[in-house]
């Protein structure tokens, strides 16, 4: 399992996940049926944690 994910991307990636996980702790629009979705924010910030984009290994390519 080879780095593919830059710097810049590993940013995006944390405040993207951050947002959505706020989202789904009702920080940003309280009282929504879909706050379940913000969960999914957990995905973009474990690949910016491990470097590893598991959809760029599929398609071939790196922003490293």
């Amino acid at each position: 399992m080879a780095a593919n994910v830059g710097m810049i991307d590993r940013l995006a990636r944390v405040v993207v996940g951050i947002a959505l996980i706020a989202f789904a702790l009702g920080y940003i629009a309280p009282g929504t049926s879909w706050a379940w979705v913000g969960w999914i924010g957990v995905v973009p910030i474990l690949t910016a944690v491990f470097g590893y984009c598991p959809a760029y290994s599929i398609v071939g390519c790196s922003t490293k």
